[in-house]
């Protein structure tokens, strides 16, 4: 059986190196649930964060189970009865457009924990300024619905506001940080010196724990912002707070020549398991069992060894990574290997706790990976296994 293979350890590293960013800075480090949810994780991820985002109810239910502390929540538009149970036990909730806050505006400030202060409110802000590569991901390209831009608020009535946010960055670094919020200072600095505004959330998309971030960068600029604005200074990494720690074990189900391709069925889905893949679109890392194998995946298993598949053609065999259903496309890549691959083999896809668990789906009935989790000790936990009742449940 496929499995997502989480290492324990990995997260508790990333998970300090944030903390020390945070604390160095006197900033506040949320984790994004969107990117990494998984309740098994979670629990070491909590003495280290200052609480989550959640992009509604049911993701900031999640994070105040789970994590605590403080609970950040945007959504592009949110439902009467859903804002309504968010006011009871979220601190920020910050809205998309000026129509938004118009329509939900009284019945916040109506609320005893806004009165009280313990809830604040917010307004996510489009700096029209794009640092990214992939347009599916830039909340910055025209037309696009993320945020509000500076002409939209002239004359608005942003009583109660007491909050800005913006998130325009993807698997981006400190300079990129850097530019966007000169920009947005250009454009919003008078808003955000204004006494009324009490914080302001860099959003997310931040590579902090990869071993070329700039975080010396980083904090000088956080500590720039709070000294110079007089706000509390809050991010929201996700993939930074998994990545590098788990892999996707799968396992080889059929070999087979057609139309000029070799091709190795996996039991696993780019579609249904690995969706970045298809959508962003991304080329995972790839490392197969041999006894010769050098190569370091994520997690690591006493007693194995990795070599590492590259693209087609340089080495002697390759093969094209498809999934068991029936969409074309469903394909991972094409990929060589030193060795030739064998029914039953297991194929090791690195990198693979973020932005995966969080959007895999039922597609096709295509059953779920377990999801694992590797300990300090070497022993592995299964903390889901996944059934036809998990399929059937999610079909209403």
């Amino acid at each position: 059986m496929a499995q997502f293979l989480i290492s324990l350890p990995a997260l508790e590293r990333n998970a300090r190196m944030l903390q020390e960013v945070a604390q160095a800075a006197g900033a506040h480090m949320l984790v994004a649930l969107k990117a990494f949810s998984t309740t098994a994780g979670l629990g070491v991820l909590k003495p280290y964060a200052a609480g989550c985002c959640a992009s509604g109810l049911y993701e900031a239910r999640l994070g105040a189970r789970h994590l605590g502390g403080h609970v950040a929540v945007y959504s592009p538009a949110y439902r009467e009865a859903e804002l309504a149970e968010l006011l009871e036990f979220a601190h920020h909730i910050d809205f998309n457009s000026i129509p938004q806050w118009q329509r939900w505006r009284g019945l916040c400030l109506a609320h005893p924990r806004v009165q009280s202060g313990q809830l604040q409110l917010g307004l996510r802000i489009n700096p029209c300024f794009s640092t990214g590569h992939t347009a599916l991901y830039d909340p910055c390209v025209p037309g696009s619905r993320l945020g509000i831009p500076a002409d939209q608020l002239q004359g608005a009535d942003l009583t109660g506001i007491s909050g800005l946010h913006f998130h325009t960055l993807c698997e981006q670094g400190a300079q990129e940080l850097i530019d966007t919020f000169r920009a947005f200072e250009k454009q919003f600095g008078s808003l955000l010196a204004s006494p009324q505004i009490r914080y302001l959330n860099l959003g997310g998309g931040h590579w902090i724990t990869k071993p070329d971030y700039d975080r010396p960068a980083l904090i000088n600029l956080l500590r720039e912002i709070r000294e110079m604005y007089h706000v509390e200074v809050y991010l929201e990494p996700g993939e930074a707070w998994a990545i590098h720690t788990g892999v996707l074990r799968a396992r080889v189900l059929d070999i087979f020549e057609s139309l000029g391709y070799q091709h190795a069925i996996l039991d696993v889905s780019a579609s249904a398991h690995m969706p970045d893949v298809l959508e962003m679109p991304y080329r995972p890392e790839v490392y197969a069992l041999h006894p010769a194998g050098t190569g370091t995946p994520a997690v690591q298993l006493p007693g194995e060894h990795y070599a590492p598949a590259a693209h087609p053609g340089e080495k002697a065999h390759t093969y094209r990574l498809g999934a068991p259903t029936c969409l074309a496309g469903d394909v991972i890549g094409d990929f060589s290997f030193d060795a030739p691959l064998q029914v039953d083999d297991t194929v090791i896809l690195d990198d693979m706790s973020h932005y995966t668990i969080v959007k895999t789906t039922h597609f096709n009935g295509v059953p779920h990976p377990d999801i694992a989790v590797l300990h300090a000790d070497g022993s592995i936990t299964t903390a889901k296994r996944f059934s036809y009742a998990d399929f059937e449940s999610r079909l209403g």
